[in-house]
């Protein structure tokens, strides 16, 4: 649980804000001393697509921080104004300049630890038409076979794929909803 601020300053008033539960409410929150705005923390949505052409699936090298140099679904932050489906479809087209078919919501990720949401959509490449968008190094079609598994950049990632590799064995692709536990301390 957050205990420090994480908004410091007021986006409404710009005074500084302080740590208390407001009224009715059970969470410490972010609030204006002012005006008494309360600023919310909400987690964050990640949308992404397995993009599937014949056998392979298609991953990005990341050309960014997070994990710059490894390689990922293409994905990122849910914008306002569009669906969490257009958004990966959006997130494809700008990582790997590749247009996709969303077929079905595939895996949903509580990463409670990093305050995010992350939704992985199966989608169809029509054609193997990619090229490194700016947040790639890289793009490439992978047989199972060939991935990369220890050069993947998450958890959510890694998992995404061995389900999917799985469920294609089996024939079927039912949506997972799982929790992505916290990485394991070193010494």
């Amino acid at each position: 649980m957050i205990t420090e601020p994480t908004t410091h300053y007021c986006s409404v008033c710009g005074h500084v804000t302080h740590r208390q539960v407001p009224p009715g409410d059970q969470r410490l929150r972010d609030v204006c001393g002012h005006c008494h705005t309360i600023h919310y923390q909400n987690p964050q949505v990640i949308t992404g697509a397995l993009a599937v052409y014949q056998d392979k699936v298609l991953l990005c090298k990341r050309a960014i921080e997070p994990r710059k140099g490894y390689w990922t679904l293409p994905g990122g932050f849910w914008e306002l104004g569009e669906t969490i489906e257009a958004g990966a479809a959006r997130e494809t087209l700008e990582e790997a300049c590749a247009h996709i078919t969303i077929e079905s919501l595939y895996t949903l990720f509580n990463v409670v630890h990093v305050g995010q949401l992350s939704a992985f959509f199966l989608a169809r490449l029509e054609q193997p038409e990619f090229a490194p968008g700016e947040e790639s190094e890289e793009v490439a079609l992978f047989a199972e076979a060939e991935i990369p598994w220890d050069q993947l950049a998450f958890s959510t990632i890694t998992r995404t794929l061995r389900l999917f590799f799985a469920d294609r064995q089996r024939g079927a692709f039912p949506m997972r909803l799982e929790l992505i536990p916290p990485p394991e301390r070193q010494g």
